[in-house]
């Protein structure tokens, strides 16, 4: 694995591998031109996603094809005359279209819109023709209607069905799918940060707006998970981005038919999963919808403590009021239980004998917890949404979200004091974060002259605000490597009383605020060539940390930044080939001043990158080379002690790839590469000229492939087999003491028989029972063995 991995560098055989895509395209172009006529279009289904595989067939001709991941589809070389278009699949009914393609006529645009037929279900084998991974089409990511090779921008979609063939329990676990992610660093309350383009990224976006969930996520609400690369204030404001991207958790809607699973998950650990889908119609006009999904979720750690146990359900109603007005109404509530995760800060004196985690020899299967000593959390997301159809080019879109994440109880920190010995810190909380998000937009896609806009215009407020009361004890320092007796003393019953004479802190952590404006607009200056370009104003508020006790303020002040972006798509071949560039921004307010009192400005992270994206039926792949300049770093004033000057800067740049195939029906693959150099510029002597920490792995790649009998018998069987691999990575970077995690290759298989009324899978993670730890080293799963049985209705 590593060696295939590693061969993906090899910048010749993807020069050759460009170069053949390129060819082919324009060989496809070359054939198009001589037909006489044209018929295409989409084929939809009911519940807005698109028909992958079905066959369209002209029978006056004998020609047929198929539908693709975006369940569009083209038929060449049909002469001028009168014909019956139909499409077929198993399950679905439509019925035969009659069009006219003649010297007036010689594109022509067919459109079906498909639903399913119950009386055909028993028979129905579940579809696997096409890329099905390949649904790339989002108005989120640049909120207009823009395909993909219209963007400048860099986007990777990880859909649900992807995630039920690799029958995942966790979200963590949908990330090994992402170029780049890494291992998940898990905090307390459950909350995760994943890396992109060598930044931490935290999971803070839901549906296209600001959602604060800092608890733990279930995937059963999953529609997709959209992770989008690069500065993106410009659209999506500093506090929900990082400089490296977003990832966007988009939920499911409702649809106008009945349909519904239950479905339930065992494993390795005890885990015990039971979730259910159920979607229908309120009234006859199916113009009200209603949907609701549930998982409830159990297991233990692999670890001799430590577990998670939860409980979520997530109804959505969605009402068309009119022709021009439809309300969404969403929510997602959760309340969970179980034992913080691991967290371990290692020993760095000078002294210090281990630098890394496999030298400092602490045994994998020991959790240094006690099962006595968890918290709770709650959790609400409230999602709303009303859009109106303005004119035939104009459509406004309103959201509030509103948030809100707590935890209460205990959670646990383990500190190195020697290369001996560690110490259990524990903290008693109770931290609740609230959030909110308003936004109004304004989408156009009108003509000046000959020239099409796609324009977005916008107004956001976001509000974050938080409260803290804790309190933190020491336990006695142990032998890690032998801790003999004194491993059991840490529990409930005997860290209680330590709080009596504990001093807690009560305070007003986070209160801030951000009014922001913007604008974006795609001008298609051709038929291929499109340029874009926007602007973002962003006033942010903090109030600053307020103290009850002494009814002080601390922190608070003020900042306006400006982000900008620009881009430019030119279509080598018409929605197959684009080659693409773009300057994005993205900024993080910075509070303080200088010793001069020279007030501190927003830090600005600019970034350049250009590639190339394939689009057709068999493949979809993106290239891109990106270059991140972070600027208006603080660092240490070196003239004053205790000061800081803002002239810092650090660097990120690097190679993507990602690529999604089906060379061979029933064939599907998914893979990813990247490299990616970070490194401070300018910065404290002590890591000027090293790398983030928080940067992940220099190099990292993923795999997923899977094939499924697609006819006979055993129909609907198939098998699945990949992995990830990361490069070795620091915990502690500086010029006097490095920490390292070691490279890791992880690999998966999995088996499952799909058919129309239910679903088996079989999954096994990590099947070399390889050692690995996140950033915050985290010990990770061993091997594990995972059955589902899913129930269709």
């Amino acid at each position: 694995m590593k060696t295939i991995f590693k061969t993906l560098k090899n910048n010749v055989i993807s020069q050759v591998f460009v170069a053949f895509l390129i060819l082919f395209s324009c060989s496809e172009t070359a054939f198009s031109q001589s037909t006489v006529g044209t018929i295409s279009g989409k084929a939809v289904l009911k519940d807005g996603n698109f028909l992958q595989g079905a066959t369209v067939k002209i029978s006056e001709l004998n020609k047929t094809t198929t539908t693709d991941s975006d369940g569009a589809y083209q038929l060449k070389n049909i002469p001028f005359g009168t014909y019956f278009v139909e499409i077929k699949l198993n399950g679905y009914e439509s019925s035969p279209v009659s069009v006219i393609v003649d010297q007036n006529n010689t594109e022509v645009t067919l459109d079906f819109e498909m639903a399913y037929t119950s009386q055909k279900l028993e028979e129905v084998i579940v579809s696997s023709g096409g890329n099905r991974f390949a649904r790339k089409e989002s108005e989120e990511v640049s909120k207009m209607k823009l395909k993909n090779m219209e963007n400048p921008q860099v986007y990777t979609i990880v859909s649900k069905e992807l995630m039920k063939e690799q029958v995942i329990t966790d979200y963590n676990s949908a990330f090994k799918n992402v170029p780049g992610a890494g291992i998940a660093e898990v905090r307390n309350q459950g909350r995760t940060t994943n890396i992109s383009r060598g930044f931490a990224t935290p999971q803070l976006v839901r549906n296209g707006v600001g959602s604060f969930t800092y608890n733990t996520i279930d995937p059963s609400n999953l529609e997709r998970i959209e992770v989008i690369k690069g500065p993106s204030a410009t659209l999506f404001g500093s506090t929900i981005s990082s400089f490296g991207g977003l990832f966007n958790r988009v939920t499911k809607k409702p649809f106008n038919f009945f349909k519904g699973e239950v479905s339930y998950s065992a494993g390795d650990w005890d885990l015990n999963r039971l979730t259910a889908d159920i979607n229908t119609p309120l009234n006859e006009d199916k113009t009200a919808l209603f949907r609701i999904n549930t998982a409830l979720h159990s297991e233990r750690s692999f670890q001799d403590a430590g577990f998670n146990k939860s409980f979520f359900i997530a109804p959505s109603f969605s009402y068309e009021v009119n022709e021009s007005l439809t309300l969404l109404i969403d929510a997602e509530f959760s309340v969970s239980k179980g034992t913080s995760p691991t967290r371990l800060a290692p020993y760095t004196k000078a002294d210090a004998t281990a630098h890394s985690i496999e030298e400092l020899g602490i045994p994998y299967k020991l959790s240094f917890a006690n099962n006595t000593v968890n918290y709770t959390g709650q959790q609400y997301n409230i999602f709303a949404q009303l859009k109106y159809k303005i004119s035939e080019e104009w459509t406004s879109q309103t959201i509030v979200s509103r948030t809100r994440s707590s935890s209460e109880g205990y959670v646990v920190a383990l500190t190195m004091l020697s290369n001996e010995t560690l110490r259990q810190q524990v903290t008693n909380q109770d931290y609740p974060y609230y959030g909110t998000d308003i936004q109004q937009n304004f989408n156009g896609d009108f003509k000046i002259g000959k020239l099409r806009n796609r324009v977005v215009a916008g107004l956001d407020f976001y509000s974050l605000r938080a409260t803290r009361n804790d309190a933190t004890v020491n336990m006695p320092a142990l032998n890690f490597r032998k801790p003999g007796d004194a491993y059991n003393n840490f529990t409930i019953n005997k860290i209680e009383p330590l709080f009596a004479n504990a001093t807690y802190t009560n305070l007003v952590s986070n209160d801030e605020r951000t009014y922001s404006a913007y604008v974006s607009d795609v001008l298609n200056v051709t038929d291929k060539l499109l340029v874009m370009a926007g602007v973002r104003a962003d006033r942010y508020i903090n109030k600053g940390v307020y103290y009850p006790s002494r009814d002080s303020i601390a922190g608070n002040y003020n900042q306006t930044a400006f982000s900008p972006r620009l881009g430019a798509v030119y279509q080598v071949v018409k929605d197959k080939v684009s080659v693409f560039g773009n300057y994005m921004n993205g900024f993080n307010n910075v509070g303080g001043s200088d010793f001069d009192g020279n007030t501190f400005k927003p830090n600005q992270a600019n970034q350049l990158e250009g590639g190339v994206k394939f689009g057709f039926n068999k493949i979809s792949a993106t290239f891109s080379y990106y270059d991140i300049k972070v600027t208006n770093v603080t660092r240490d004033d070196p003239d004053h002690i205790n000061f800081q000057i803002q002239d810092g800067t650090q660097l990120s740049k690097g190679f993507e790839a990602e690529f999604i195939a089906n060379p061979i029906k029933g064939l599907n693959i998914v893979a990813g590469y990247t490299y990616n150099d970070s490194k401070y510029t300018k910065a404290n002597p002590s890591i000027n000229g090293l790398r983030p920490t928080t940067a992940g792995s220099p190099t990292t790649a993923n795999l997923w492939a899977s094939y499924r009998l697609t006819e006979g018998a055993a129909s609907g069987l198939g098998f699945g087999f990949g992995g990830i691999y990361g490069s070795e990575y620091y915990q502690t970077n500086t010029s006097t003491f490095k920490f390292s995690i070691p490279s890791y290759t992880v690999l998966d298989a999995s088996v499952f028989y799909d058919r129309p009324k239910f679903r088996l899978g079989l999954k096994v993670d990590n099947l070399t029972n390889e050692k690995y730890w996140s950033y915050r080293l985290a010990a990770q799963n061993p091997t594990r063995v995972t059955g589902n049985i899913t129930f269709k209705f």
